[in-house]
């Protein structure tokens, strides 16, 4: 009986230790496709496409990249306005990126604009590529352009003083106000504290309705093109117009927003060195953001060749016109003119019908569209400008601004020193 008991205690002790051992087994194997499914993984990561580069492009007019991201750093690379880098790596604040030229360093993410702002300065020049120059200008100091009119639009590409640009087109926006403030209808004065309320009403007053609001201040934006090809939207304030010298005199107290040469006149005893004086063509306006047209005034100046000076030789005011005035030459219509001036120099530009309604400049683009407008065609021979109207047509009825007051004609004069 007891070699029965202690085989029966053997039996007991390798059934469990088989049991262990099969337990262990399934551990192991169980551990071995754990690892497999690991390492296939990781294989199958390799075969998975690399997301695509993230560029970026630097806003500011000149910074550094450092070695990291600390108080005190090492300065690894220059990078100026517009330069393209690749992301490496984001932080809290600031990004890894690498130049063209393979330098790394940190930079401030405020100091660089996204792949899609830079499309969208892309799709301006893409989609003007073709549109007319309207006049020329000069930057008045570093400004940047925008992806669109207005203050808070995305910008990138920085412009230093003195650049110059080709202005393509006029929008006009109302212009924000500051913050804290908003606009409120005009109301009447109230009486004064110290008004005497003891003398007797003699009649009541029929109380004034409420006022409509005054009109938002507005500003202007240009759509410009710069040396580089570079296009965007500028702050009229922050350029002029590149008018010469010579005719800047002349302005009376309005600006001129386009001047143009319509042709030259040679003069060998000219006070200037160009012998070939230049006869120009401008528009005007006043200094007045907002206008629901471009300009208000022709003027062109010929050169007198007996007193070597220039000369007023045609002016036209009260005009409601739009940009862009067209140069070139052209044949007498009437076949009336001399062998010599077959084709003689000749100006057009447009002015709103009489019969169009009031521009108003879009709220979303703020572009100033007329509806209806009349082309006006002036041909210079010699001296003398002559209108130039198609045979056996009517010229048709121009609107025209209100003119002036004669208050405002006599501070006009007396700016002019005529008064």
């Amino acid at each position: 009986m007891r070699g029965a008991a202690e085989f029966g205690t053997i039996y007991c002790l390798l059934g469990q230790n088989g049991e262990r051992r099969r337990r262990n087994g399934v551990l192991l194997q169980s551990l071995f496709l754990s690892c497999c499914l690991v390492f296939f993984l990781a294989g199958c990561s390799k075969l998975r496409p690399k997301p695509a580069k993230e560029n970026v492009y630097v806003t500011a007019k000149q910074t550094f990249l450092r070695d990291r991201v600390a108080a005190v750093s090492n300065r690894t690379a220059t990078v100026a306005n517009g330069d393209k880098l690749i992301v490496l790596e984001k932080g809290r604040r600031f990004l890894k990126v690498q130049t063209a030229k393979g330098e790394q360093g940190w930079i401030d993410e405020k100091a660089v604009a996204s792949q899609e702002i830079y499309d969208e300065f892309d799709a301006l020049k893409r989609d003007h590529k073709g549109d007319p120059v309207i006049a020329n200008g000069v930057v008045r100091d570093d400004v940047y352009l925008h992806t669109k009119p207005g203050r808070d639009s995305d910008r990138l590409f920085r412009l230093i003083e003195g650049e110059k640009l080709k202005l393509l087109q006029r929008a006009t926006l109302p212009k924000p106000l500051p913050p804290g403030q908003r606009l409120v209808r005009p109301s009447a004065t109230p009486p004064s504290p110290k008004a005497n309320t003891t003398k007797p009403v003699a009649e009541a007053k029929t109380p004034v309705a409420d006022e409509p609001p005054a009109p938002p201040a507005m500003e202007d934006w240009w759509l410009v093109r710069d040396s580089k090809g570079n296009m965007g939207w500028l702050y009229s304030r922050m350029m002029d117009v590149d008018v010469p010298d010579a005719i800047t005199r002349y302005s009376e107290g309005q600006r001129i927003v386009g001047a143009y040469v319509l042709t030259t006149v040679n003069d060998p005893e000219a006070p200037q060195d160009e012998k070939n004086v230049p006869v120009y063509v401008t528009v005007l306006n006043p200094y007045k953001a907002g206008l629901p047209y471009d300009f208000d005034q022709v003027r062109v100046f010929t050169w007198n060749v007996k007193k070597h000076r220039y000369e007023t030789g045609f002016r036209e005011r009260n005009i409601e016109g739009y940009l862009p005035v067209e140069i070139r030459m052209a044949k007498d219509p009437y076949g009336k003119a001399p062998v010599s001036m077959a084709e003689a120099p000749t100006f057009s530009y447009r002015v709103l019908s009489a019969d169009a309604p009031v521009v108003i400049p879009d709220p979303v683009t703020g572009a100033m569209v007329p509806m209806k407008t009349n082309l006006k065609t002036y041909r210079l021979e010699g001296n003398l400008l002559r209108r130039v109207i198609e045979p056996g047509s009517t010229p048709p009825m121009d609107a025209h601004p209100e003119p002036l007051s004669e208050k405002k004609k006599a501070a006009a004069a007396k700016r002019r020193g005529r008064r």
